[in-house]
């Protein structure tokens, strides 16, 4: 997808919604003030790997050390992760600095195969430290064109697997009949609760029997799933993705979840991601973050299809709608969403960052906003 990376000057975001404790001293935000743009160079390479296809961010604040997955899927480079620093001067991002990359091995400590060599060939797409553990979970979002079902596995800070995380037969991926997750939409966003005692997962878009996917005219649903940390099932929700934001004139388009940030047992950030091709080629990227409340909604876990069926999906509120913020330019593939540190005046930052997919045209860019009591 391509999109092109204009001066970003400042600009004052206004919300409203309930934070835990450990992520804020208030119980609401007021508003976000955006704090900088920096980019990194497409051609960086970090331990002999190129660095792109960032899909996935998170922060580890005792350290203040950052994750980021790359979508790579050992095709590049191997499977990997990369840690970073981001430095903040004077309540601004000042500069973002890639230290080091990790392979992600396999439970026989080899590294993942690539496409041409086949096996269980990865899709990274979400990357969050176990606050627990220190550990690092991980989503893989499958193959459906080889029977490649997503997965949720842990990895040791070296990279090395812990664990394979089970999850719901209904995210099962089948390559012959259309049911279970489509191809290239399945497991897109990964958060833990702020205690640590579960994790969100979020689809990208609907499964085949929950329907159609988003198109310019109607939006689509995907499954949030709360798991306890042995995968056991707490609840599931429906959430409502919107319709496709633009109608292409180019060949495509679409719209889906692209990050998930857990703020309690019932509230959530939602990051949605839609991609408009034009007519020649260059695709617009229209990005929004929702708040969600689960609160009311059916618990649809039990329910293996939703195509024509009776529930109440999650609410969710616009946040943010990137594309109508003033002073951001143009914004890129945006699919990884962090909580970061403490700024000089006490107020906590919020960071996004975009997946360039290994194109030239494309920037990977890191987007840091100030939360405003």
């Amino acid at each position: 997808m391509l999109s092109f990376l204009r001066p970003a000057g400042l600009a004052v975001l206004g919300l409203a919604l309930a934070l835990p404790a450990a992520a804020q001293s208030t119980a609401e935000i007021g508003s976000l003030r955006f704090i900088n743009t920096v980019t990194v160079a497409n051609d960086q390479v970090i331990d002999g790997t190129l660095v792109g296809g960032l899909s996935g961010i998170d922060y580890d604040s005792a350290a203040d050390l950052w994750y980021l997955i790359s979508d790579d899927k050992s095709e590049n480079n191997p499977a990997r992760f990369y840690t970073a620093r981001l430095t903040f001067t004077g309540g601004r991002l000042a500069s973002v600095a890639i230290e080091h990359a990790v392979t992600l091995l396999q439970a026989d400590g080899q590294p993942y195969p690539g496409p041409k060599t086949g096996g269980d060939v990865p899709d990274p797409e979400s990357m969050r430290r176990d606050p627990e553990t220190g550990n690092l979970w991980w989503t893989s979002e499958g193959d459906r064109k080889r029977g490649l079902s997503p997965f949720l596995r842990v990895a040791a800070p070296d990279g090395k697997q812990v664990s394979d995380v089970p999850t719901p037969g209904i995210f099962t991926m089948n390559k012959d009949r259309e049911i279970g997750p489509r191809h290239n939409l399945g497991f897109e966003g990964l958060s833990f609760a702020p205690d640590g005692k579960s994790v969100w997962l979020a689809m990208e878009s609907a499964l085949y029997q929950d329907g159609p996917i988003a198109t310019p005219s109607a939006g689509a649903v995907a499954r949030l799933t709360r798991l306890d940390r042995e995968g056991k099932v707490l609840s599931q929700f429906a959430y409502p993705v919107d319709p496709i934001q633009a109608v292409p004139t180019g060949k495509n388009g679409d719209n889906g979840i692209s990050e998930i940030l857990a703020l309690d047992d019932s509230h959530a950030l939602v990051l949605e991601r839609s991609g408009v091709e034009g007519a020649d080629g260059v695709w617009t990227m229209y990005i929004r973050l929702y708040a969600i409340d689960v609160t009311g909604a059916t618990d649809i876990a039990a329910m293996p299809s939703l195509a024509g069926a009776a529930y109440t999906p999650v609410t969710k509120r616009l946040v943010i709608d990137l594309a109508k913020t003033p002073d951001l330019g143009h914004i890129d593939n945006i699919e990884g969403i962090s909580w970061g540190p403490a700024l000089p005046d006490g107020k906590r930052s919020l960071v996004l960052v975009s997946d360039n997919n290994f194109n030239p045209a494309q920037v990977t860019q890191f987007l840091a906003f100030e939360v405003e009591p």
